[in-house]
């Protein structure tokens, strides 16, 4: 008894060591809460809630002041959307305790040349708009952040820097004045008529040969896709027009006028922009994405002009939103319907447009495609009466602009629309589109529909589209997806290889060995090889028809029983396939075979190269020979594509980490041999284990080379195979002249830039604290504990890359062998289009 008397005692003392330790992290917690939750739905006005929270923070400066400092400064970069909300709350804090106000400028300018060194260019945006808005608030005097501006707007005078860079400075000036223009104009109206003059200038000699490739349509009608800058200006000049007069921000500081007017001002310290360093990552240049205008939505509140700088206000917003909570798809549809001022715009317009032009943003969109499905889903559920009719009307006019829509765009928009609706029974007016069928199929209406019949089926399941779709719309339903067996056939008998593939089937069904196949495929004669000829290493394409004809027709039943089957008999399809020849035949062969299920085709496909059955090369030269050329504008070709690149990508930066650690662990090794002094054993120990290291690396360094060396091979091939299809199209168009703008060429041009954008794409950068901030911050009701919020600049990590980095270290060999100044103009601009994009 007295041992657990003595236990609990501790017990006891340990609780309330406990409490008293943890009582300062349950008040952290509670002004962490009370700061991120400011803003949302409350019973009291905004106003009293800021100037309650405002108290709260005051008593409690002196015990936690570095803390909260700490949060306003992740809220400010982490929660843009409610810019105008935090920068009030600091104001009225400044008002009561200057000092604090000084530190928190400072704090902010801190972690804004943090984020500049971290990459991190969309946090830093977000920054410096929260120091501009602090001008209207009477935090920061107007001067210093002129001078700021100016700073910033001097980068466009640096020599020998990418256009990027001085985009992004002139970008971050520009998209902060609908906030605080007005005030900067009423202090310092010559700086600011300078600034804008400085600006002008600039935008005037910018080089924008970028353009086409980044347009999601090519025409002009019925909306302007304007580059993402000069859209701004002409929005900042029409602001300028209406004496700065802004109508859509929300802006608490106006009721707190009085308090805060009579508050001391700081100075920004001196800011110049740091340097351009080669391994900055700037952000790329963007198209307006532009669908909707005053006259598509005829009832309710106007949606504002694309030059009116609300637009630019309410997308900008909605951008915020989608970033901050794209990981909750519930709590992110919510947070968009619940828009700040919804009622003065037609909201659901706004948000549909701002949606397809992330889906649809070129080179690649800012999150995952799926994620934009779910979003819209989760709409259509929250919005039954009326979202619904908005995105139909989105997709009928995408539908009526599929001539001039970006091929990339419309792959997206086929992806989507398919598994949109296969969350609504696949129910769609299908009647309404009839006009596809009066024209050839090789245009992209038809194209398109039968593309998402296809997506459909993959889906579901064949015979129910038949049942879906009209009569009428019978020749773009996909075939059946079955296997076609050309051995299978009484009247096949004929064929060379019958009896031996009759054979065959009978023996892989009783599961015969290795060694039993082999000899039955000895066989078959070699049509490639004279009878008088001894040699028997000659490629035999009869053998790679019987054996993978009759395999794949046996394991026809699932992927599950194709893979088991290719991996049962590997070592034979090795052995078929050592040579190019026989790489390239077996692909042709397996499309034989599936012709009518491209999905089969994509797996087996991706599986074979896994495998190393075949490889990337041969997969390239496959889907560009005149075998495969009536299939060359279906969407599952580029996808397999696509995927063998990024196969190709992964293989090559898997052996460079590879080497990496080895040499990293021979440099360590290294470093604890001359820590230990004169042990002469451990010396011999760690001499053995160094010879071992160099011999690895070695070996890798081969690996890395030969990799890399398969990549260039890969990248030759594809572009090659490029021009010279072009070519021959241009040649033949000039010498029958005919007009080269035919559905093929626009295609083909358009797949071209595909692949140049898709190693463009720069690393992305996402941050984990930020998602989970975001996701729970705004959980309403929620009997978790409250988030912790992480403040450290978050780290980076890769999104995207389709294929990272890759073609920029053979632009030289490109240029030298195949973009060269002979090449014909339509080409050639491509590649202009695409260097244009690294400046």
């Amino acid at each position: 008894m007295s041992r657990r008397r003595h236990a609990d005692d501790n017990d006891g003392g340990q609780a309330h060591k406990r409490r008293r330790t943890s009582e300062p992290i349950e008040i952290e917690d509670r002004l962490e809460s009370l700061i991120c939750r400011v803003g949302e739905k409350s019973t009291s006005s905004l106003e009293s809630n800021l100037e309650g929270l405002a108290g709260v923070l005051e008593a409690d400066l002196p015990n936690y002041k570095n803390k909260i400092l700490r949060i306003l400064c992740a809220v400010a970069r982490l929660l843009p959307e409610k810019l105008t909300v935090y920068t009030t709350l600091v104001g009225l804090l400044n008002a009561r305790n200057y000092n604090f106000g000084g530190e928190f400028v400072e704090a902010m300018i801190r972690q804004l040349k943090e984020t500049l060194k971290n990459n991190l260019y969309d946090e830093a945006v977000h920054l410096v708009r929260f120091l501009s808005d602090l001008v209207n608030c009477h935090v920061i005097a107007a001067p210093s952040m002129v001078a700021m501006f100016e700073n910033f707007v001097s980068v466009t005078q640096e020599e020998d820097v990418p256009q990027v860079r001085s985009d992004w400075f002139v970008y971050v000036v520009l998209s902060c004045l609908p906030w605080v223009g007005k005030e900067l104009y009423e202090k310092k109206d010559v700086e600011m008529d300078r600034l804008l003059s400085q600006i002008e200038g600039y935008l005037k000699r910018r080089v924008k040969t970028h353009v086409p490739m980044l347009q999601v349509w090519t025409a002009e009608k019925p909306h302007p896709q304007e580059e993402y800058l000069d859209c701004l200006w002409a929005q900042i000049q029409k602001l300028k027009k209406d004496r700065w007069q802004e109508r859509h921000i929300l802006r608490p500081y106006i009721a707190f006028d009085s308090v805060l007017c009579e508050a001391l001002q700081h100075n920004l310290p001196p800011f110049t922009p740091p340097g351009h360093m080669p391994d900055a990552q700037y952000p790329m240049p963007s198209v307006v994405f532009r669908m909707f205008d005053y006259t598509d939505a005829p009832e309710g509140p106007v949606m504002p002009g694309s030059h009116s700088v609300e637009r630019f206000v309410i997308e900008e917003n909605l951008h915020c939103i989608i970033k901050t909570h794209w990981k909750e798809r519930k709590t992110c549809a919510a947070q968009l319907l619940s828009y700040p001022g919804k009622n003065k715009i037609p909201l659901n317009y706004h948000i549909v447009e701002v949606i397809f032009g992330e889906l649809f943003q070129l080179p690649v969109p800012p999150h995952i495609d799926v994620m934009y499905t779910t979003l819209l889903i989760e709409l259509c559920k929250l919005q039954p009466g009326s979202l619904p009719q908005v995105l139909a009307q989105a997709t009928e006019m995408m539908y009526m602009r599929l001539d001039t829509m970006n091929t990339t765009c419309i792959d997206r928009l086929i992806n989507w629309f398919s598994h949109h609706l296969s969350n609504f029974q696949f129910r769609w007016s299908w009647d309404d589109w009839s006009d596809c069928l009066a024209v050839d199929q090789e245009m992209p209406k038809p194209k398109f529909v039968k593309e998402v019949l296809e997506k459909c089926m993959r889906l579901s399941y064949h015979q129910r589209i038949v049942d879906l779709v009209p009569p009428t719309f019978s020749g773009l339903i996909p075939a059946e997806p079955i296997s076609i067996y050309k051995y299978g056939e009484e009247s096949s008998s004929s064929l060379p290889g019958y009896p031996v593939a009759i054979t065959m089937g009978n023996a892989i069904k009783n599961r015969a060995t290795n060694e039993e196949i082999l000899a039955i495929l000895k066989e078959l004669p070699n049509p490639n090889q004279d009878d008088d000829d001894d040699e028997g290493e000659t490629f035999n394409p009869l053998k790679v028809d019987v054996f993978l004809q009759t395999l794949l027709s046996v394991a026809s039943k699932s992927f599950s029983h194709s893979f088991s089957a290719l991996g049962k008999f590997h070592e034979i399809l090795k052995t078929l396939t050592e040579s190019d020849e026989g790489k390239l035949h077996i692909l042709k062969v397996v499309y034989d075979v599936w012709r009518n299920h491209p999905q089969m085709i994509a797996v087996l496909v991706d599986k074979m190269i896994r495998t190393q059955i075949t490889d990337c090369a041969a997969v390239a030269n496959w889907l560009f020979s005149q075998d495969m050329a009536h299939e060359f504008t279906r969407l599952y070709i580029w996808e397999i594509l696509h995927s063998t690149i990024r196969k190709m990508d992964k293989h090559v930066q898997k052996i460079q980490q590879e080497l990496e650690e080895a040499k990293d662990k021979l440099e360590k090794q290294q470093h604890k041999r001359r820590d230990s002094g004169d042990d002469e054993d451990m010396d011999k120990a760690s001499e053995d284990e160094e010879g071992q290291l160099e011999e690895q690396i070695e070996r890798l360094q081969e690996k890395v080379e030969s990799a890399q060396s398969e990549q260039k091979n890969l990248f030759l091939v594809i572009f090659q195979r490029f021009i010279m299809l072009l070519t021959e199209h241009l040649v033949r168009c000039e010498t029958g002249s005919v007009d080269i703008s035919t559905p093929w060429y626009k295609n083909c041009i358009e797949r071209l830039q595909q692949i140049f954008l898709m190693v463009t794409a720069h690393t992305h950068t996402h941050t984990s604290s930020y998602c989970c901030l975001c996701e729970d911050v705004h959980r309403h009701n929620s009997p978790q504990p409250e988030p912790k919020l992480v403040f450290d600049v978050p780290s980076t990590f890769p999104f995207v890359p389709q294929h990272h980095v890759t073609i920029q270290q053979y632009m030289g060999t490109l240029e030298n062998l195949l973009f060269t100044a002979e090449l014909d103009h339509h080409i050639l601009a491509v590649y202009q289009q695409f260097c244009a994009l690294q400046l």
